[in-house]
C-alpha cells in the first residue's frame, strides 16, 4: 500500500525536540523523506502496524499530530512534482 505520513511535534520544549528526531528518524526506516515532515512509504498492511505502532510509543498525543494518508495503489507512481526536492523511486531497492 501506499501511504503519505505527515507530521507535526510539538518542539517548544528539548523532550519535543527529541520525540520529532525520534518520529523523523521512524519515518526514515518505513520510506523517503519529501519534505521536511512529510513522508512516502511503501509497505505492507503488516508493516503499517508496525510503524503506527513505533510513533505512538513516541509522541504525546496531547500536543503531537501524526496524519497517514492511505492512497490508492500506486499512487506514488504518478506524483507530479514541481520546484525543488527529489524524485523518489520507491519500488526499488534502497540503501540506508
Amino acid at each position: 500500500m501506499d501511504l503519505l505520513v505527515t507530521y507535526d511535534v510539538d518542539t517548544t520544549t528539548p523532550d519535543g525536540t527529541r520525540r520529532l528526531r525520534k518520529v523523523a528518524k521512524i519515518c526514515e526506516g518505513h520510506g523517503i523523506r519529501v519534505q521536511k515532515s512529510v513522508f512516502e512509504i511503501v509497505c505492507t498492511d503488516t508493516q503499517r502496524v508496525t510503524l503506527e505502532h513505533q510513533i505512538s510509543q513516541v509522541i504525546d498525543d496531547t500536543l503531537d499530530s501524526i496524519r497517514i494518508y492511505q492512497l490508492p495503489g500506486n499512487a506514488l507512481d504518478q506524483v507530479h512534482h514541481l520546484g525543488t526536492g527529489i524524485h523518489p523511486t520507491h519500488r526499488h531497492d534502497h540503501i540506508l
